[in-house]
């Protein structure tokens, strides 16, 4: 299994962003639990969230946690409320962190607008479950427009990170604080709710000094004989001003991309491959172990970026092979994977097998699907 950043091979983590190493023990925990204490031990200052199912171990685990170390845990009254006060104290210069689900995370978005609109880092967690509307208490996908276009009102996007294991769930939050505070947006861990339940052994990563942390040198606070008073808004009524605002954040978004575009192959010269995230890929990876006993060859194409999406290794990846996107939704990750092929001289066939609401493709149903599509059986 390979993992690459823009090009297949390539290291997936930048030896500069990891902090110092050193051997811990494996613990047992579940997704939403690593994703909290991965949280504090990168320096999470403060925590404010609102209870939803399937994300309340990550309130709980930080109600308990967070206290303890003499930190800041706030239930606030709303889930408005709660991204509110994230962007405050992220401006006010610590690292802060919200988590919730989907109907939440859509209470959120307006919040998130506001940071992204002001350069303000901040980590949002959304553990997804079935919609549209309340929906369901089960596993979904359905949210991938959403974390991936935006979410809220105007022009921005957000980092969006997708785990498919608890281990990814610890080493990926770690990862969003930093690109957060490195490119000042929003960075969203995306899981769907089986990869928040899930437990698994997980090796935490080391406890983050405060000097260890990038300065936030563009904060507010600490003004007196040092400096002038900043001033932090998104709101700019000059609208030229506002139009190159944009342009130099899009900017920052095309860095973004060709740096820290991540991604994971899973075996080579197939005859077919199978695109997916968190757990449709762990699922697609069973389908292509399925297929090797009848001597057919699957691939498994993740990104783990899924905004900036890895368009250009995937496109290399599967040209002139049909391609199957399987993902816990109506389709929504399938529009990317087909962005990827445009103006491709050689492009793939992609296909799609899709479920949504919180009901969960099976390895046999991906592997049948694939065989089908081989042999040119599919609908």
């Amino acid at each position: 299994m390979k993992t690459g950043r823009n090009a297949v091979g390539d290291e997936t983590n930048s030896a500069s962003r990891k902090a110092r190493t050193k051997d811990t023990e494996r613990v047992l925990m579940k997704g939403n639990e690593a994703i909290a204490e991965a949280a504090i031990r990168s320096g999470c200052a403060a925590y404010f969230g609102y209870p939803i199912t399937p994300q309340n171990e990550i309130i709980g685990y930080m109600a308990k946690h967070m206290l303890e170390r003499g930190r800041i845990f706030i239930q606030a009254e709303s889930e408005l409320a709660a991204v509110s006060m994230v962007y405050g104290a992220s401006a006010a210069g610590v690292r802060a962190m919200t988590s919730s689900s989907s109907p939440g995370v859509s209470l959120k978005q307006e919040g998130i607008s506001y940071a992204a609109g002001a350069d303000v880092p901040m980590v949002v967690v959304n553990v997804m479950r079935g919609g549209p509307g309340l929906g369901s208490i089960a596993p979904s996908q359905s949210d991938y427009f959403q974390a991936t276009r935006g979410g809220g009102h105007g022009d921005y996007r957000c980092i969006v990170l997708a785990p498919k294991s608890v281990q990814e769930c610890a080493d990926l939050t770690c990862l969003a604080f930093d690109l957060s505070d490195e490119y000042r947006m929003p960075a969203i861990i995306l899981a769907d709710g089986v990869i928040g339940q899930m437990m698994e052994a997980v090796k935490l990563p080391p406890e983050r000094r405060a000097d260890e942390l990038p300065p936030r040198d563009w904060a507010v606070g600490n003004m007196g004989q040092t400096r002038s008073a900043r001033h932090i808004t998104s709101l700019e009524l000059n609208v030229e001003a506002l139009d190159e605002q944009n342009a130099a954040r899009f900017r920052r978004y095309g860095e973004l991309a060709e740096k820290e575009t991540r991604f994971e192959v899973a075996g080579e010269k197939a005859d077919l491959v199978l695109v997916a995230f968190g757990t449709s890929a762990r699922i697609s990876l069973g389908a292509k172990n399925l297929a090797e006993k009848e001597g057919v060859k699957l691939s498994v194409f993740r990104p783990i970026t899924l905004y900036p999406f890895p368009s250009a290794a995937l496109a290399a990846f599967a040209e002139g092979k049909p391609v199957l996107t399987v993902e816990m939704s109506c389709g929504q990750l399938v529009e990317d994977v087909k962005l990827a092929f445009y103006g491709s001289k050689n492009p793939a066939r992609v296909h799609l097998l899709a479920h949504s609401g919180g009901v969960i493709p099976t390895e046999e149903e991906v592997y049948e699907k694939a065989k089908a599509i081989l042999e040119g059986r599919h609908g």
